[in-house]
């Protein structure tokens, strides 16, 4: 059944479309909003850093001399929801330093301060579901890179690595800090002791940094800055920082960290006998200059780690997990090659396409291909090294794994070069090599050069070329090309967002380092979106209106149609947080071959090309309120049958010590061949004892892999940057409730600082 022709789809989207524009109006966007010279506050935003002449207590009181001596940076402007008004509640941060640390006090003012959220206490917190402070730090002040700090009024604390102003922003760096938080009845203060060791940053006797800070109100979802940021811009963007004087005779240190583990673990297979084992490692840290850090790794493990989120894959494509490893997550932006052109909004927010290869594109390095196997098993790590950091205006990343022997996974190196030069205000040309080398014939080597380019601060133009090397054995028979080239531009203002993309990627282009959902394709994207306010100032209940236009057009290299999807999406942005979203999606896959979509029930779509609509509405309530619920109905056309898709998710946050929620979705599909569905759940237990100690339990309900998955890990930090985890995972047949395994692990880490 096809429910609306494409032409039709067409009509209708731009009907509603042109309809918005002309209700709301052009200037919508800047309707009630305040206008900044940002320039001019740029320069008048300095703050001195007074040295300490007593030691700082770090207790959230502000009760030392030395505090009352420093100057105050206040007046912070809001970027939401009333961009360069004035903050609701006045915020006062003070700098002072000693020999060893940096140290921020922080007194957030509020004149309700029952009103305050703190939803959690986990290292790493949701920032943008918590009342908050963060800061940036541009140690090297070159208006690119830096370092972000996060807290909340419980004292929880998340911290990145950011470079190219958030273009590469990595949440899993941890670093050797402290901070303490009090709520008082004007509302809470907070002190924030961050060691010079921890940073990267020049050895001039006088210092000059970018710095910047945000204080966040979630009951108003307001947001507000003391160096002023339009809305559009994160607070990466440093290029438009204050600026931090009086550092005098600092120095970063060495930074040398040790860090051990041992651990231990219980194992079964099935009904298969009991086995336990030990095992001991460690990592090296060590900063070699004030800008480049090198580590290597012994024995690694990563038992302690999250499970992954099970996905129901209904595409012909290879579906995308994140990196979840800590010792890959580190320092791992300067590995990013090219810009992913990423996909709509309404994708991001529950949208209509299930294709996961149509929304993630070509990571050239992904280091889920490193100690994994394809099905997501560990592989043995031997050991490694790696080289990163800055030198000059060169960003360097030098990575270099050995994986033991696993079955019949051979031995194999892993290698990967990046190379970036800073050009011009805020752009840069780079390289990268990869290699990948197993103990026998097979190997696989990966050359590109790229190119990213900003112009007036909103434009952002980037391209890339990319070759690879293999054995003939390794890489589709036949003739082809192995390369693959790639443009890509991105327009961001304050109502109007267009981007778009064109990629080429040969028949015999073979990249084993990273994720390639498919070679032998020309691909074109464009997005288009305006964002759009209430006419007449900000609305009491609607933030922003923003629908937006997606296409993406893939053909074979023989001219033949691979994919084509027209999304067209209606969202609106609430003033609490909340989010609503109408949308369809009109699809055309050319199948060469036919497609076995569904093996256990033998269920194949015949090979031909198919055309079919989507519709979807998804809707999600305040995520930082007690309750929140979020929901999405679709159905339509599904290649020759039907489809209907059900999602939908509870979530508790009883007090900042308990967090639940529950996920579920179903996909129903109707195919000439057969009828099926497919079932996920999947549960999730938070209970933050305090800031050092974490219960964390996900439990997966999959009747497309057919399991019960449970992965429950309780977490204590005894000392900065030192853990002790004790992990369960089991996995059960969901016919039989058969044993499939189970393990139990302890492990502990302890960081040793010199």
């Amino acid at each position: 059944m096809q429910i609306l022709t494409s032409a039709g789809v067409r009509r209708v989207a731009t009907l509603i479309m042109g309809v918005s524009l002309s209700c709301l109006g052009a200037t919508a966007a800047s309707a009630g909003q305040t206008k900044v010279d940002y320039e001019t506050a740029r320069q008048s935003r300095k703050l001195v850093a007074v040295k300490a002449t007593a030691p700082v207590n770090v207790d959230g009181v502000l009760e030392e001399a030395d505090w009352s001596l420093a100057p105050i940076a206040t007046d912070f402007l809001q970027s939401e929801p009333r961009e360069g008004e004035a903050a609701s509640e006045p915020t006062e941060v003070r700098v002072l330093y000693d020999d060893d640390n940096l140290y921020i006090g922080v007194v957030a003012r509020d004149r309700d301060p029952q009103g305050i959220i703190i939803n959690e206490l986990k290292k790493d917190f949701n920032v943008d579901n918590s009342d908050g402070f963060e800061l940036v730090l541009d140690t090297f002040h070159d208006e690119r890179n830096g370092y972000l700090f996060s807290i909340n009024p419980a004292g929880a604390k998340a911290d990145a690595q950011m470079a190219n102003e958030g273009r590469e922003t990595n949440r899993s760096w941890d670093a050797l800090w402290t901070t303490e938080s009090r709520v008082t009845e004007n509302g809470w203060t907070a002190e924030i002791a961050i060691p010079f060791r921890t940073l990267r940053f020049s050895s001039a006797d006088s210092q000059t940094w970018g710095v910047n800070f945000l204080r966040r109100i979630r009951r108003r979802n307001e947001e507000s800055l003391w160096a002023p940021l339009p809305r559009i811009f994160p607070l990466a963007r440093v290029s438009m920082a204050g600026t931090l004087e009086g550092l005098q005779g600092v120095r970063p240190g060495n930074d040398l960290r040790l860090k051990p583990y041992a651990l231990a673990s219980m194992g079964q297979r099935g009904r298969g006998p009991r086995d336990g084992n030990g095992d001991v490692g460690f990592d090296v840290k060590y900063g070699i200059t004030s800008g480049l850090t090198w580590d290597f790794t012994v024995n690694t493990d990563f038992a302690q780690v999250e499970a992954d989120e099970q996905q129901i894959n209904l595409s012909r494509f290879s579906l995308f997990f994140p990196e979840k490893r800590d010792f890959f997550l580190e320092n791992s932006g300067v590995f990013q090659f090219g810009t992913a052109a990423g996909g709509g909004g309404g994708g991001g927010q529950g949208g209509g396409r299930q294709d996961s290869a149509a929304r993630n594109d070509v990571i050239l390095f992904h280091s889920r291909t490193i100690g994994l196997s394809a099905a997501g098993g560990e592989i043995p790590i031997l050991g490694g090294t790696r080289l990163t950091g800055r030198a000059g205006g060169y960003s360097v990343g030098l990575l270099n794994i050995q994986q033991r022997e696993e079955g019949t996974v051979p031995a194999t190196n892993f290698t990967a070069l990046r190379l970036r030069r800073d050009v011009l205000a805020n752009s840069d040309i780079g390289v990268m090599v990869l290699n990948r080398d197993e103990n026998g014939p097979r190997w696989n080597r990966v050359i590109g050069t790229d190119a990213n380019f900003r112009f007036f601060q909103n434009l952002n133009l980037n391209g890339n070329i990319t070759k690879t090397m293999s054995p003939d054995a390794s890489v589709a028979p036949g003739s082809g090309k192995d390369t693959m080239l790639r443009g890509n531009f991105n327009y961001r203002g304050d109502t109007m967002e267009f981007r778009g993309s064109y990629t080429t990627i040969g028949e015999r282009f073979n990249d084993e380092m990273g994720y390639v959902p498919r070679v032998g394709i020309n691909k074109s994207t464009a997005y288009f979106s305006p964002h759009l306010r209430w006419r007449g100032g900000i609305s009491r209940w609607l933030r922003e209106f923003w629908p937006h236009w997606d296409f993406s057009n893939v053909t074979r290299y023989d001219g033949t149609l691979e994919s084509r999807y027209y999304d067209y999406h209606f969202p609106l942005t609430f003033q609490d947080g909340g989010f609503a979203e109408l949308g369809f999606q009109r699809s055309v896959e050319g199948l060469s071959r036919p497609f076995n979509i569904n093996s256990r029930r033998r269920i194949v779509i015949p090979a031909g090309e198919y055309a079919f609509n989507d519709w979807f509405a998804t809707a999600r309530t305040n995520q930082a309120a007690p309750f929140f619920v979020s929901s999405r109905y679709g159905f339509g056309d599904f290649y020759d049958g039907y489809r209907h898709n059900y999602q939908a998710g509870l979530g508790a946050r009883v007090n900042e010590h308990l967090n639940i929620t529950v996920n579920y979705s179903r996909n129903a599909v109707s195919l000439p061949g057969g009828r099926f569905t497919t079932d996920l759940l999947s549960s999730r237990v938070i209970y933050d004892f305090s800031t050092s100690v974490f219960l964390n339990a996900l439990l997966q309900y999959n009747t497309d892999a057919r399991q019960w998955s449970s992965n429950v890990r309780f977490n204590i930090i005894h000392r900065p940057l030192s853990d002790f985890f004790l992990v369960y995972n089991e996995r059960r047949d969901t016919l039989t409730d058969e044993l499939i395994d189970r393990a139990v692990i302890a492990k502990v880490t302890y960081l040793m600082a010199f």
